[in-house]
């Protein structure tokens, strides 16, 4: 079983909504660990868009603030992506990521560094597209 496994992308309009799955299984407690949604477009570097850390506390990237919204159950070993009012410049393939202090060294958040430093866990990726 892989360690991260994305689901729900697809093609919507502009102004769609779609919301994202990424199922865990991990090497240790799932609550410990930080959990990111990257995005990435072909030729462009893997982005953060939204982070959660341990304690549920929320980052975003400044383009989709008030729009997506990240969410984690540690009972089911999951992450989420809400995604709404969807726009063209928010296609690509959405990989979720886990880090930790232990495994990676450091807790990833929206604001650090681009692209992150290796120790991370990805999922294999899911592709979102927006149609205008």
């Amino acid at each position: 079983q892989a360690p991260l496994a994305e689901s729900g992308g697809g093609s919507v309009q502009t102004g769609g909504s779609l919301r994202l799955s990424c199922a865990a299984a991990l090497p240790v407690d799932f609550k410990t660990f930080c959990l990111a949604w990257f995005r990435q477009t072909p030729g462009s570097q893997r982005e953060a868009v939204a982070t959660i850390d341990q304690t549920g506390s929320a980052r975003y990237r400044e383009s989709v603030k008030g729009r997506f919204t990240i969410s984690r159950d540690n009972a089911k070993n999951s992450v989420y992506l809400e995604m709404n009012n969807l726009k063209p410049e928010d296609a690509g393939t959405y990989y979720c990521t886990a880090s930790n202090a232990l495994y990676s060294g450091y807790c990833y958040t929206v604001g650090d560094q681009e692209p992150p430093p290796p120790g991370m866990y990805w999922g294999q990726g899911t592709p979102v597209s927006v149609s205008s």
